[in-house]
């Protein structure tokens, strides 16, 4: 803390040389300018959203005693960490979920493709990312609340702000989704028994409350379920529904949602700390609270979290850039480690062809990738020669990130890939009235692809499960969500490959990548066919993005298994004592000699290299362990592999 208020007044004497017109002086600075750029980063955000309606109040008087402590005091952990709830929450998706330029681009496309629903296509999209604007004009009275009502509505600016949340009104939390919020008036509800109410009551009139709904899924059940209305071709509503997202069903259709696990949205997405925390300042007699819920709030969409942070001027956002990268870096840690095991394994390989197995294991507890249906998840394969050169890819993007070899419409769900044209991308593919792929939400009424890999614990006959179909090739695949027995609930899905090596006898490096783009730009080009200031805004933003999709799992595998009955039968090479008992073998060839001798073990691990300078016999010590090695011995004019048994 000591070292915060240092770095915060370094930056204030810099404010005020700088404002009495110093930088014009000519003489040598005690700190370079890279170093005050960097003061400068780490300063304070700007000021959070002020103002309050009638029914909620914005961010800015929760940080009064829930934000930043100057005295070290509250919101720390016990090293002294900064942990407060303002600053955690001001750099996330759901703060600046009012100001998302995708998100204002997107209601400008639905509005420009049909615009005689324009109202309610704007009143829908803003009960979830502006609650604070839509639902105190619902409060009042007001039936439609468009953007150019949220324009004009400071506090609707705050995004999914903290009352957002806790101002729900537990009894009805989660019980009618889509956005149709219930709020209390005057309350707030919190996760600790027996809250200290004066000190809330006096400040902002609003008594806090304990409801343990605040820690369950139910709090984010609303909004990450959406179910619209049909919208035809021609315009007409047609009485159908269709869901856009199910993120909360999906987690109800899982075993993250049994009595044993009882893994709530929370519990990744909010971790806890478990240890005392004073949650409020400004008062000796607070009560220490444990355990306490980070507001980082931490998702998967770390594109539009680096989209954001690179405007935050133009955008008017209210945190620093060093707090959108403190996001930014949770976000690629949970998506890195808390997505998705990746296992790759040779099942075998012939003169023609090497055969893989690659099994994608889901750790979520949604469908992978969840939400807004942008989102895909695609695998690049590639196999390469021992001299670096590919015999086989799939999956690989053009220079500007779309994929290569995508059929016009879309790709299918795959469970065997022998073809460079064919590549695996998990989504979900919107369908509309005239069954035509379809991007715009109100005109969709069927998923003509949904291969989202499904959580631990999702059956086709959980009473959820009409929210979160699975559609398309994967529902015939044997092993998609599906053990060997048939049995679902694996969360998991295996792909094979057999990849064409046309009597390639060398060694083949083989990578499986699994990456995640949430917002490819192929699911743009639609919307990038009209124009507003909205839709131009974002394209701008878009293209001066870095639009790298992020890795969440891979696995890299060396073949060795070289068809080796038909090399050892024409050999030349002898291998010997073959099985070896302490590890001592001797190459000989008297034929045309030996050049040079590598050394794999079982799992295809390079761990010896010898050059023999064309000696005709060699002798060589394997590792200390005891196994399977194999041997790789190059001449001039032959490279062959030999299996040596250690016991």
């Amino acid at each position: 803390m000591k070292a915060n208020q240092i770095i915060l007044g370094v930056v204030a004497v810099l404010v005020l040389l700088f404002s009495l017109g110093f930088q014009e002086i000519e003489t040598d600075h005690f700190h370079t300018e890279e170093e005050i750029a960097y003061y400068k980063k780490m300063g304070g955000a700007p000021a959070l959203i002020e103002g309050s309606n009638d029914l909620f109040m914005a961010s800015f008087r929760c940080g009064g005693c829930h934000g930043f402590d100057p005295e070290g005091i509250s919101m720390v952990d016990t090293l002294g960490n900064d942990i407060n709830v303002t600053d955690d929450w001001r750099a996330t998706m759901m703060a600046n979920s009012a100001k998302d330029p995708l998100w204002r681009a997107k209601v400008s496309h639905e509005v420009i493709v049909n615009p005689s629903h324009a109202e309610d296509i704007e009143t829908k999209c803003t009960s979830c990312h502006t609650p604070m604007g839509h639902f105190n004009a619902k409060y009042l009275g007001d039936e439609h609340y468009t953007i150019a009502d949220l324009e004009a509505d400071s506090v609707a600016f705050d995004g999914v702000s903290c009352n957002s949340c806790h101002q729900q009104y537990p009894p009805l939390a989660g019980k009618n989704f889509s956005g149709d919020l219930i709020y209390d008036t005057l309350k707030i509800y919190g996760p600790y028994e027996n809250p200290f109410a004066a000190p809330m009551i006096s400040f902002v009139g609003f008594e806090p409350l304990y409801d343990e709904f605040i820690q369950e899924s139910e709090a984010c059940a609303d909004c990450h379920t959406l179910i619209t209305e049909t919208i035809d071709v021609n315009g007409n509503l047609t009485g159908e529904t269709y869901v856009e997202q199910a993120t909360y069903h999906e987690w109800l259709n899982s075993a993250y949602n049994s009595p044993q696990a009882s893994i709530e949205c929370q519990g990744c997405h909010m971790p806890k700390v478990e240890q005392p925390v004073v949650i409020a300042s400004g008062n000796v007699f607070y009560p220490e609270r444990e355990p306490y819920a980070l507001h980082g709030i931490v998702g998967g969409n770390a594109f539009m979290l680096k989209l954001l942070q690179d405007n935050i001027d133009e955008l008017d956002l209210r945190a620093s850039e060093m707090q959108f990268e403190e996001n930014i870096q949770k976000t690629e840690e949970l998506l890195l480690n808390e997505t998705m095991d990746v296992f790759l394994t040779e099942e075998d390989r012939d003169s023609d062809t090497l055969y893989l197995q690659l099994e994608l294991i889901s750790k979520a507890g949604h469908k992978i990738p969840s939400a807004y249906p942008s989102r895909r998840v695609f695998v690049e394969c590639i196999a390469q020669d021992e001299n670096g050169d590919t015999l086989f890819s799939s999956g690989l993007l053009n220079s500007d990130y779309s994929l290569q070899n995508l059929d016009s419409d879309f790709e299918p769900h795959y469970d065997l890939i022998n073809s460079e044209d064919q590549v695996q991308v998990y989504e979900l593919v919107m369908g509309n009235t005239a069954g035509e792929v379809n991007t715009v939400l109100l005109n969709s009424a069927s998923a003509l692809k949904d291969n989202r890999i499904p959580p631990l614990g999702f059956t086709t006959g959980h009473p959820a499960y009409d929210t979160t179909l699975i559609a398309g090739n994967a529902l015939s695949d044997l092993n998609f969500n599906k053990d060997e027995l048939g049995i679902e609930g694996t969360g998991a899905d295996i792909l094979r490959y057999h990849i064409p090596i046309d009597g390639y006898t060398g060694l083949i490096d083989i990578s499986a990548r699994v990456y995640f783009q949430s917002v490819p730009p192929e699911w743009l080009e639609d919307m990038f066919g009209h124009t507003s200031d909205e839709i131009d805004a974002f394209a701008n933003y878009f293209e001066e993005a870095d639009k790298t999709p992020f890795l969440i799992g891979e696995e890299l595998l060396t073949s060795t298994t070289i068809g080796l009955s038909s090399i050892d039968s024409k050999s030349q090479v002898n291998v010997f004592p073959n099985p070896t008992s302490d590890g001592r073998i001797i190459i000989d060839n008297e034929g045309s000699g030996i050049e040079s001798v590598q050394i794999y073990d079982a799992n295809g691990k390079l761990i010896q290299s010898k050059n023999a300078f064309r000696r005709n016999r060699l002798y060589v010590q394997l590792p200390a362990t005891k196994g399977v090695y194999m041997i790789r011995i190059q001449g001039e004019k032959y490279s062959e592999i030999k299996k040596v048994l250690f016991y």
